[in-house]
């Protein structure tokens, strides 16, 4: 199955990592790449969610209802959506790799029969919004961890 992959270290602790990545309400202080159209509405698992993505910045935003599928406090959050044969898959991990150093990975899977149809024309924005957002939750979140400290 085709994926998009993204991995930083950043100088914070899972909590506040995971802070900013569940508080979809702070989103717009900091994530470019997704946007919360429901953000007083809390991820809870087996609920959908309102949101839309912008893989390329001035690009219109994409709107999608993914179903929270799985939700581990300060290690992992995982989303699917669906359309007529094409499904996707998010997965957001928080893993502990030293004091106040947290490695964050965001993984989409994408399948299903138009995704081959789809791939080529988004494959290197996607790639890209996936990276963008990293390098955002990093400097967001290392400038909360510098505040809590």
């Amino acid at each position: 199955m085709p994926s998009f992959y993204a991995e930083i270290e950043i100088n914070a602790s899972r909590a506040v990592v995971w802070r900013a990545l569940l508080h979809k309400h702070e989103w717009l202080k900091w994530n470019t790449f997704l946007y919360d159209l429901e953000p007083d509405r809390p991820f809870i698992q087996g609920r959908e969610s309102l949101l839309s993505l912008r893989r390329v910045a001035g690009q219109d935003e994409i709107e999608v209802k993914p179903r929270i599928t799985l939700i581990q406090p300060e290690v992992c959050l995982r989303w699917s959506y669906s359309a007529p044969g094409f499904r996707s898959e998010h997965v957001f991990e928080l893993q502990d790799i030293g004091a106040y150093l947290t490695k964050y990975t965001h993984q989409e899977i994408v399948s299903g029969m138009l995704s081959r149809l789809f791939l080529p024309f988004i494959r290197q924005d996607e790639q890209q919004g996936l990276k963008r957002m990293a390098r955002e939750l990093k400097h967001y979140s290392e400038q909360n961890a510098r505040i809590r400290r």
